[in-house]
């Protein structure tokens, strides 16, 4: 990462990573599982309610279970041992090229639903009640997805190619966990979701009428 022109910090647990980020903020962080101390995935936590930086999580090839739990709170990305210096370059540009909005030919517009303000430069979102909604970048580029594809079915292979994570488990876990956090952001209910609904055998369709600026 170095070679690529990225400046990288390295911290040997828990409290050398808070040391260092209080120090100066990071892009990014990986985080490997086992570490002395508190584990990745608890530190993981507790960056996850401090920040929406993007975190890559290191994982043996058979821990699927831990996985899915880093999913759950709120890992962006993982990356299985064995790994290659190249795929671990490849992951980490494609986070923070959707973390920070790059420059195209034309800057996508606000998209709106029910109240609801998507801003796809700043990467925000707004509530109904004009509040920051923070969000993992899975979980921006899932609705940004759902935004751009308003009433059409769209498959769990679909959702988790336009969303931008590593598989962590079988494909309906990976996607379902993405889903349920996203409910937990955007419906009034999210055991009676009435935004984003599952259609049985199917996939997923988000059912609000959607707007561009």
């Amino acid at each position: 990462m170095r070679d690529a022109g990225m400046q990288v910090r390295i911290a040997g647990d828990g409290w050398a990573m808070a040391a260092e980020l209080r120090r100066q903020p990071a892009d990014l962080v990986i985080l490997d599982i086992m570490l002395p101390g508190e584990d990745g995935l608890t530190l993981c936590r507790r960056l996850r309610a401090e920040t929406t930086m993007p975190i890559i999580m290191l994982t043996a090839m058979g821990d699927e279970t831990d996985r899915i739990v880093g999913l759950e709170i709120g890992a962006d990305d993982y990356i299985t041992k064995p790994f290659s210096a190249r795929e671990v370059l490849a992951r980490v540009r494609g986070l923070l090229r959707r973390a920070t909005y790059a420059p195209g030919t034309h800057a996508p517009r606000p998209l709106f639903f029910e109240g609801w303000k998507i801003d796809p430069i700043r990467r925000q979102v707004l509530s109904p009640d004009n509040a920051r909604v923070t969000m993992t970048t899975p979980e921006f580029d899932l609705l940004l997805a759902f935004c751009h594809n308003p009433g059409r079915i769209l498959t769990r292979e679909e959702l988790l190619s336009l969303s931008h994570t590593g598989l962590a488990g079988p494909v309906e876990r990976t996607v379902d966990v993405h889903v349920s956090r996203l409910r937990q952001k955007v419906e009034a209910d999210p055991k009676e979701p009435r935004l984003v609904m599952t259609v049985r055998l199917g996939g997923y369709v988000f059912t609000p009428e959607v707007t561009e600026a």
